[in-house]
C-alpha cells in the first residue's frame, strides 16, 4: 500500500496519465493500477512537479532521466511481474520504476552506478510502504548474490544484450532490455529457455535511452 496524504492535488493529473496509457495501448489492468497509486510527482525534481504526469521523460540531474510513463508501463507490462517474483531493475534513476515494480507486488532489488542518484530515490522510496534492496554498482554485471531472477529490466540502453544478466535469469524469465546506438534502440524482451542460457528475442518499440554504462555496456567515457 502506497502513503499518500489526506489531499493528493494530482490525482485528476494521474487518472488522465492511465486514462492515455490505456488509449496508447497499454491492456494490463494491473500494470495500469500500479501507475495509478504511485504518485510519480513524488520521484520528479520539485520544480517540475507541475509536469509530472506529462508523458514526457523528464531530468533527474547527473545527465539522466525519469523515464516518460508510457515506456515505463510497455517496460513492466512486458515483464508479466506475478506476485512475489524477485525483479532486478538495473538503473535506478528516481526510483519510480521500482516502486510500480512493489506496487504489483515483485520483491525489488534495484542497481544504481550514480550514488547520488540513488540516495535520492532510496528517500522517495522509503516514504512508502514498499519492499526494495538497493545498491549503487555497475548494473550491467548483475546482482548475483540475489540470482536467479524471474524478471530483469534495464532502464539504459546498451549495445548488446548483456549476457551476464542472462544467465541470472530463472529458466522461463524475462529480461527487458534497449539495444542499439547511442541515439536509437529497439526493446528487447529476452525469454530465457534452457539453463544453458539459451534464450529467445521478441522486438518490440523503438525507443531512445540514457546510455547503459558498465562492463557488458558502454564505456565510462560514453556516458
Amino acid at each position: 500500500m502506497v502513503k499518500s496524504g489526506l489531499l493528493d492535488k494530482y490525482r485528476e493529473a494521474r487518472e488522465d496519465m492511465v486514462r492515455l496509457l490505456g488509449d496508447r495501448g497499454i491492456s494490463d489492468e494491473r500494470v495500469l493500477s500500479a501507475m495509478l497509486k504511485v504518485e510519480r510527482h513524488l520521484f520528479v525534481p520539485i520544480p517540475l512537479r507541475s509536469h509530472a504526469y506529462d508523458d514526457a521523460a523528464l531530468p533527474i540531474g547527473e545527465g539522466q532521466t525519469i523515464s516518460q510513463p508510457f515506456t515505463v508501463a510497455i517496460m513492466t507490462e512486458a515483464l508479466r511481474v506475478k506476485d512475489d517474483d524477485k525483479i532486478l531493475e538495473i538503473g535506478t534513476g528516481s526510483g519510480y520504476q521500482a516502486a510500480v515494480l512493489a506496487v504489483l507486488g515483485a520483491r525489488v532489488f534495484t542497481i544504481e552506478r550514480i550514488p547520488s542518484l540513488l540516495k535520492t530515490a532510496r528517500q522517495a522510496l522509503d516514504g512508502m510502504n514498499v519492499r526494495y534492496v538497493s545498491k549503487s554498482s555497475d548494473g550491467t554485471i548483475g546482482w548475483k548474490e540475489f540470482a536467479p531472477f524471474d524478471g530483469i529490466v534495464v532502464t539504459a540502453g546498451g549495445p548488446e544484450i548483456p549476457k551476464t544478466l542472462v544467465e541470472q535469469l530463472k529458466v522461463g524469465g524475462r529480461l527487458i532490455v534497449p539495444v542499439g546506438s547511442h541515439d536509437f534502440q529497439q526493446l528487447k524482451v529476452v525469454t530465457k529457455k534452457s539453463e544453458s542460457n539459451d534464450y529467445t528475442v521478441e522486438d518490440k518499440s523503438d525507443f531512445k535511452f540514457v546510455p547503459l554504462i558498465g562492463r557488458d555496456g558502454w564505456p565510462e567515457t560514453d556516458g
